[in-house]
């Protein structure tokens, strides 16, 4: 368990894919993050048995501290030892829990994962410009926009560029 000042996270339990797959269903969420594919719960539960599998990455149900209720869930995925790298990815399953720091202590836990505790060096993810609520986000949490792919996505009649953000271990401990 990784625990911050509101949240904790803890490894994701079959019971966690019910929440998961809410947040899959909704438009939003989905045109947020250039989801385009409809996911079965079993689809869930197959995906997170394989990924329990894959020593190149690890998910986390976002959890609050006062009741144990699971809001979101992020990952630190295709972990590259060589390179001392990984990607990731987070959500947060509800728009009555969007714009109340969550996400971003929750980032902010998975960076101290990542640095402290599996000692890479960078922590790379993807936001589509649309998503301006997110990019805001990782800002805050410390990521810097290190590349765009132009026009990268063409979703609900229109095209939205691909934001490559990054934070790399120096910048976390300063």
């Amino acid at each position: 368990m990784i625990k911050g000042t509101s949240l904790y996270l803890r490894p994701v339990k079959d019971e966690d894919v019910e929440g998961i797959y809410q947040s899959c269903q909704n438009e939003e969420f989905r045109y947020m993050t250039g989801t385009r594919q409809s996911f079965t719960r079993s689809d869930i539960m197959e995906a997170y048995k394989q990924f329990r599998e894959d020593p190149t990455r690890y998910d986390f149900a976002i959890c609050t501290i006062v009741n144990d209720e699971v809001i979101g869930d992020l990952s630190i995925l295709d972990i590259d030892e060589v390179n001392k790298k990984a990607g990731f990815r987070i959500a947060i399953h509800s728009h009555n829990l969007i714009n109340k720091g969550y996400g971003t202590e929750a980032t902010k836990l998975a960076q101290r994962f990542t640095f402290e505790e599996l000692n890479l060096n960078r922590l790379e993810l993807e936001v589509y410009s649309h998503n301006i609520r997110g990019v805001k986000a990782y800002e805050k949490a410390g990521f810097k926009v290190e590349g765009v792919l132009r026009q990268s996505l063409y979703m609900n009649h229109t095209y939205s560029d691909e934001i490559l953000m990054g934070m790399i271990r120096e910048d976390y401990f300063k």
